[in-house]
């Protein structure tokens, strides 16, 4: 018989858990599990005080390895890898996640968050007075006269506080059942619990990093940015010449008229003005090079390394609940600067040798060379190479497959140069016409742009946002680049019309309906008052839309509305989508099963993944058997639920990570 066994534990670490991650807050020595909470098959919760040296019943100790019992948690990483540190490598197979089962179901991260925005009664929901009580007993103290110069609250310095934390701690447990119960009838599919397993295998794996160029790095940062300071100082008189109010009074008075912003775009554009006194152009150009002298991100890897040289938990599994893409978190591997300068190497020698007057002859700016060199700090362990694989264009595939735009396709199947035939079908232009040295190659930068802007039924708006006017198009060019464009992908565009539609018929009427290869419908569950609208994807995951109800936009049409996380204000409330946009989600989820099934073939065959951004996977191997090609291979292999749609991948094989 299978039992639910359901947990949540508080914690002692000196390491700050934020800064440095799970796992390095975990190694520290003095890392400390203080209470065990726990429920039985919904039964009343118990808990040990393991900080005043109770012990666990010996049936429970048994049961965190019997594959009989399975394991609950919110964030169930944290309980299940604290455990692993006592009782050696537990199961991931025999552990649940609450909060990815919230993830999935289209909630937000957070215990407190979800069990609101689930409606859970009061006495269901997490307790408020816990933030306190976790500084108090789980961090570190600053000594004074006052505690008698400790470090560290025990239990027996505040007997009622640690009372109260201990109903802290079981209230934790209850809410963790109550949104289990609540999201009974929406389960997590085995296919997204393998995927959470497999992930769980990645993290804690981790990646080696280059600690020494990332000390020197952080050296020359310091030394640079406080030279350039100490220059804006000495020309402006500043008392902080990084202080963005006193830089733009004082721009203001030399320019003689008001400087709305220092921004990096306004910036550039001041900095490209022909009437600039030369103090003036100098602290502009200053103030462009303080923006890349930031260190955080060797600051990240420097808080987040672990004993052993590597950095774990870089990523955040579905971190992006609408879509279930992942999220990156520490170092935010997701979006680290490009490296454009050659040759990288050499740049990563002398920060290592901490020669910035060689680098500044050479690469020009120190800061931009710094910035482009956090990327490189990933390397691979000692006798190994890292094998990097990026799927090509692959939104632009999925997008064509969904809508069945066939010419799209059959550029997939063959040539793959999506920029160029745009262009042909938008301008009505041979495709062999459009290369390098003919008048006619200067389409492809319309064809490129209205690509990575307008699938999503995006305008000129998009094309702006995306650059164009920094490619040197011209704004009033725009509303035609839109409009070829739609024109050349009639199908594109249908699809987003279908998608809506299809949206509105479904929340007004609770029907299904197929939309190509996808298929909306309403789902309700009485038990719980639960009430979403579903996409189901090709792959049998499934999107979820919270309470969606129909509205009116702006241009007095029908309108989709749900609950879930607002982007500019990061809280729970009502969010308002449309065809382009479900389209997006769409396409991102299904290009993310694509990469979550690359990752699981590559783990299959022994090629262990080291990280993931987006459409590109890392992988750490032995350099006697590194085989990129078995790598782009095994990405290349047509989805088991998509084997029509067209699939690419290209990569490289060295000892740094970089942006091929």
């Amino acid at each position: 018989m299978a039992h639910n066994l359901f947990i949540d534990l508080e914690t002692f670490s000196s390491v700050d858990l934020k800064k440095s991650g799970m796992f390095k807050y975990i190694e520290s020595p003095d890392f400390q599990i203080l209470l065990f909470a726990y429920s039985l098959d919904g039964g009343p919760v118990q808990i040990v005080d393991l900080a005043t040296r109770e012990t666990l019943p010996p049936w429970l100790v048994i049961a965190l390895d019997d594959p009989s019992y399975i394991k609950h948690a919110y964030n169930a990483m944290f309980e299940l890898s604290c455990l692993s540190k006592f009782l050696g490598t537990l199961p991931f197979d025999q552990w649940r996640c609450t909060m990815v089962h919230g993830l999935y179901c289209g909630y937000t991260a957070g215990l407190e968050v979800t069990g609101k925005a689930l409606g859970l009664p009061q006495d269901k929901q997490k307790l408020n007075s816990g933030k306190a009580l976790i500084r108090y007993f789980c961090l570190p103290c600053k000594p004074t006269q006052t505690n008698g110069g400790r470090t560290r609250n025990y239990p027996h310095h505040d007997p009622e506080r640690w009372r109260l934390f201990k109903e802290y701690c079981a209230q934790d447990v209850v809410s963790e059942m109550a949104i289990e119960q609540k999201l009974a009838a929406f389960p997590v599919p085995d296919v997204v619990q393998r995927e959470w397993e497999t992930d769980l295998r990645i993290n804690s794996r981790g990646v080696a990093v280059d600690m020494n160029l990332v000390q020197a790095a952080l050296e020359i940062g310091y030394e640079t940015r406080t030279a350039l300071i100490d220059e804006a100082t000495r020309i402006s008189g500043l008392e902080n010449p990084n202080s963005v109010s006193q830089l733009t009074a004082w721009l203001e008075e030399e320019m003689g008229e008001e400087v709305q912003s220092i921004n990096k775009e306004t910036v550039t554009n001041l900095l490209n003005r022909k009437d600039n006194s030369d103090p003036v152009q100098r602290m502009l150009e200053i103030r462009q090079k303080l923006g890349k002298t930031s260190t955080k991100k060797y600051d990240a890897i420097e808080a987040a390394v672990c004993a052993d040289g590597r950095v774990r938990g870089l990523l955040q599994f579905y971190g992006a609940n609408r879509t279930g893409r992942w999220a990156g978190r520490l170092v935010q591997v997701q979006n680290l600067p490009r490296t454009y300068i050659e040759p990288l190497s050499l740049a990563r020698e002398l920060v290592i040798t901490e020669q910035p007057d060689a680098l500044r002859l050479i690469y020009g700016s120190v800061p931009d060379t710094l910035s482009q060199l956090i990327r490189t700090c990933f390397i691979s362990a000692p006798g190994n190479v890292l094998i990097d694989a990026d799927f090509s264009s692959i939104e632009a595939r999925v997008i064509s497959w969904l809508a069945g735009e066939q010419w799209r396709l059959e550029v997939f199947r063959t040539h793959g140069r999506i920029y160029e035939a745009s262009a042909s079908q938008m301008f009505g232009i041979p495709l062999e016409k459009i290369k390098k040295g003919n008048p006619e190659y200067s389409l492809r930068q319309k064809g490129k742009v209205a690509e990575l802007a307008l699938g999503y039924q995006g305008s000129a708006g998009a094309l702006i946002k995306m650059g164009a006017l920094d490619m040197g198009l011209l704004e009033e060019d725009l509303p035609d680049i839109v409009a070829r464009w739609r024109g050349a992908n009639r199908r594109i565009c249908d699809l987003w019309y279908a998608m809506e539609n299809a949206a509105v018929k479904v929340v007004a009427e609770g029907s299904s309906v197929g939309v190509g290869r996808v298929l909306l419908s309403r789902e309700y569950d009485y038990n719980s008052g639960v009430d979403c609208m579903v996409i189901l994807l090709p792959s049998g995951r499934k999107l979820y839309y919270v309470s969606p109800t129909i509205g009116t936009n702006r241009w007095g049409k029908p309108s989709i509305t749900y609950k879930g996380m607002e982007q500019t204000t990061k809280r729970w409330g009502t969010v308002e989508t449309y065809g382009g946009k479900l389209v997006e989600n769409c396409v991102q989820a299904i290009a993310r099963d694509c990469l979550s099934c690359a990752i699981e073939r590559l783990e299959s065959a022994g090629l262990p993944v080291v990280f993931h951004v987006h459409d590109e996977v890392v992988v750490d191997i032995d350099a006697a058997s590194a085989d990129l090609n078995a790598v782009v291979r095994l990405m290349r292999e047509p989805m088991p639920w998509a084997a029509d749609l067209p699939l690419d991948a290209n990569g490289w094989t060295g000892e740094f990570f970089r942006k091929d």
